[in-house]
């Protein structure tokens, strides 16, 4: 079975089983590697990806399922001399360390920001609730989301 959709703007095919995980998929067929494979259990939120705008963990939804959807990936919200302003936050707040975690997070925090562009810390604090990291401690994630609304603030 092949299953067509759609992968960070552009048509794409997917000919092999419908029950591949889309996290096996984008990673080993598709050769995106952004999105990590940490878990597998859908827990830690590494493998976010947006489908049809919405975050969802690639590790548990087999690819059959996105049939005619829209998938972006980590890959698919910025690059290297265009990075989206979460990218950009974490960068100038050195917020990455080993890095498992961080695509999920961008994912994450795009995600919420679109619909709540003004949080208060506990409003950002609640949005990870679904992303694990080992190595930061949150504080400089959360300083960097705060600093996307003072960064606004202070252009206006």
């Amino acid at each position: 079975m092949a299953v067509t959709f759609t992968l960070n703007g552009q048509q794409r095919r997917y000919s092999g089983d419908p029950r591949t995980s889309l996290m096996d998929a984008l990673r080993c067929d598709f050769r995106l590697t952004g999105t990590k494979d940490v878990c597998g259990e859908g827990f830690c939120g590494a493998c976010l990806v947006h489908i049809d705008g919405v975050p969802k963990v690639s590790c548990l939804l087999p690819i059959g399922a996105v049939e005619g959807a829209d998938v972006t990936t980590i890959e698919g919200v910025g690059d290297l001399g265009t990075l989206n302003p979460v990218q950009q936050a974490f960068e100038d707040f050195d917020v990455v360390q080993c890095g498992m975690c961080f695509p999920g997070m961008v994912m994450t925090l795009s995600h919420f920001l679109q619909d709540n562009p003004r949080p208060s810390r506990d409003e950002v604090k609640s949005a990870l609730v679904g992303n694990i990291c080992r190595c930061t401690g949150y504080e400089r994630i959360i300083d960097a989301v705060m600093s996307l609304h003072n960064s606004a603030e202070g252009r206006k």
